[in-house]
Order: structure tokens, then C-alpha cells, then sequence
């Protein structure tokens, strides 16, 4: 028996997230069928964290057990041969027999890219978020930085989570322009139901003018969702890496 862990990119428009859902499409079955088909095992697939429906990712960690005799280098190379062309393994290595790629995480790095122009693309549209009005970017840019250290985030989690400590560490942020590209970069040791969303729906927010850079502190404190700004869509959001 050994540990397989698994570095794995994918395109989240066509499917209902990471994890397995009875009648839908989910990354995590599709890897988990692959691997059914080359080893003719059925494996518990353990991912780093779930992403939600359209949601995307450079740097997703699984990991799971296997008697196969492939060796563990060589499992990206067999499983991409099963999987669609929107799903990749781009690394394979055995870990400790004890490793666990969710419990074992210390961190996640989160990007998102906002696409600030009055025409939509149809290019991007499953890649970013279009916002078709301005953005005052030197407010965002201020207010990002108010994210920084340890705060409680319950103002920045969506309901229906099961979550009891809502307290969480970030660690650096950062905020770029390129053309028409907003792109916001974030690391924590760890993030909330729908938490890098609520951030960057802030941050609009903030840019367009219905909140002031200053607030962010006063909504942090207040631990009120309605306080904050709104849930930006899913589509400009990549899980870039888990740190271990």
C-alpha cells in the first residue's frame, strides 16, 4: 500500500464543483473514475479543499491509497490518458503513508481575475468576472490591505456553513492592473465558505464607490454578512496552491 498525492489543474466550467454529487458532473468523480479504470481499484479520493461550481484551479492537492504497482511518478501520465481535456494531473508523487492533503494544509494561495470594461467578452467569460463599470483602482488597492493579519471573517463566509472557528490568518495580498485585468492575489492559512469572493465582491464594491476603504475594519469587527459587499461570481476564481 502506498500514498499517491496528486498536483492537479482543471477547468471548473463544466462541472458542479470538486466534490462528488449524486447525478452531476464533479472533478473529483472524474478522477476518481480514472483511476477506477487503471488500477481497477475504488479509491477515496482526498482533496485539499472543495471549490464550488465554475470555479477553477492551477494548484489543487488529492491524495489517495493504492496497491498498484505504477510507479508513483508515472500515475499523472496514466490517469490524464481517462480524464477529459478540461481536467489534468500535472504531478504525481508517493508521501508518507500518513500524509493527508486537507488536514496536512497549513495554507492556500487564492487569485482572481476581474475583467473591468464596458463590453462583455466572450473570450473570458468563463475565466473572469465582467464588471462593465468603473472601478476607482487606488481604493481598492488601499482597502485590500485592511485584510491583512488575524481577524474573524464571519462577515466575509455565505451562510450554510457548518464552520464554528471563523477566525483566519492572512498572511499577504496584493492587487494589479493590466489592460483591462484586475487580478487579486491572496494567501491565508486557510479561508471560509465563499470567503476570497466576498473579498473581491468588497472590493468592487469599494471601487465603484458604496463602501469606503476605511470601512473594512468596522464590517471586520461587526461580524455581519450584510455588512459587506456582495458574493462576486465564481468563474474569476483559481485555487493556485495548498501549502504544506
Amino acid at each position: 500500500m502506498k500514498n499517491i498525492k496528486l498536483t492537479i489543474e482543471y477547468d471548473g466550467t463544466n462541472y458542479f464543483g470538486w466534490q462528488v454529487q449524486p447525478e452531476v458532473s464533479s472533478v473529483q468523480g472524474e478522477i476518481k473514475k480514472a483511476i477506477k479504470i487503471l488500477t481497477n481499484e475504488d479509491i477515496d479520493l482526498t482533496g485539499a479543499g472543495r471549490t464550488d461550481r465554475k470555479v477553477h484551479a492551477r494548484g489543487q492537492v488529492a491524495n489517495f491509497m493504492t496497491n498498484s504497482s505504477i510507479p508513483a511518478e508515472k500515475f499523472s501520465y496514466a490517469i490524464n490518458k481517462y480524464l477529459p481535456q478540461d481536467i489534468s494531473i500535472v504531478k504525481s508523487e508517493e508521501v508518507d503513508i500518513n500524509f493527508h492533503s486537507r488536514y496536512d494544509a497549513i495554507g492556500k494561495e487564492y487569485r482572481y481575475l476581474i475583467y473591468n470594461t464596458h463590453i462583455r467578452s466572450s473570450l473570458l467569460r468563463n475565466y473572469t468576472y465582467h464588471v462593465p463599470y468603473n472601478l476607482d483602482f487606488k481604493k481598492m488597492d488601499i482597502a485590500k490591505d485592511f485584510f491583512l493579519g488575524t481577524h474573524d471573517f464571519s462577515a466575509f463566509m455565505s451562510t450554510g456553513s457548518s464552520i464554528e472557528n471563523t477566525v483566519r490568518t492572512i498572511y499577504a495580498v496584493s492587487l494589479c492592473q493590466k489592460n483591462n485585468i484586475i487580478c487579486f492575489e491572496v494567501q491565508g492559512n486557510g479561508f471560509l465558505y465563499n470567503m476570497v469572493r466576498i473579498m473581491v465582491g468588497t472590493l468592487i464594491d469599494v471601487g465603484s464607490g458604496k463602501i469606503r476603504p476605511e470601512s473594512i475594519p468596522i464590517i471586520l469587527e461587526s461580524k455581519d454578512r450584510k455588512k459587506a459587499g456582495h458574493t462576486a461570481k465564481p468563474q474569476g476564481l483559481y485555487l493556485e496552491k495548498v501549502y504544506y
